[in-house]
């Protein structure tokens, strides 16, 4: 699992590591990136790192998780990309589900970035996972997320509250091979 590596024509998807902390960190203490994040841009290093390692474990437990996105033009950390198995806390009342999500650094937003990573991810969940559903969901406000998950085949299900009364768009895909 952790020597598995996505490419795409302009992007790498390779596991986070420790080194990329410092721009895990930049991208998560702008504001911006955490609007529709429950506005909890990081403060320090410290929680990159924690992240970092947390997301480390589900690749030896659960052999998925998200990865660091690379372009591949200029070796830069453009986010994160990738499938998680959700099995701790409920997301819009299901747990032990597959869910695919993505974050970006600012600079690299209005790129096509996250739609050509998100095709590979569904491409490798569906064809090389056998993942029968991907589920996603959105910040209901956030426009371009919504958009992407929609272009890239996702059909809306439902909008939800969150424990905080936040609202939410949560998407899911069928595995159509299967």
């Amino acid at each position: 699992m952790t020597n598995l590596i996505l490419e795409t024509e302009r992007l790498l998807m390779r596991p986070l590591e420790l080194t990329d902390a410092e721009d895990m960190f930049t991208m998560d203490s702008n504001p911006n990136v955490h609007k529709y994040l429950w506005q909890k841009p990081y403060q320090s290093i410290e929680e990159s790192i924690a992240n970092i390692e947390y997301v480390r474990k589900q690749y030896e437990t659960n052999n998925i998780g998200r990865f660091a996105t690379i372009l591949k033009e200029t070796g830069e950390f453009i986010g994160w990309t990738g499938i998680k198995f959700v099995t701790e806390e409920p997301e819009n009342g299901n747990i032990n589900f597959y869910d695919y999500g993505y974050r970006l650094n600012e600079k690299f937003w209005g790129k096509g970035y996250a739609s050509e990573a998100t095709l590979a991810w569904f491409d490798y969940g569906f064809n090389k996972m056998k993942i029968e559903i991907m589920n996603a969901y959105a910040h209901s406000e956030n426009g371009a997320s919504n958009h992407i998950l929609q272009k890239s085949g996702m059909r809306f299900v439902e909008s939800y509250l969150d424990k905080e009364g936040i609202l939410w768009n949560w998407w899911q895909m069928e595995n159509n091979q299967l």
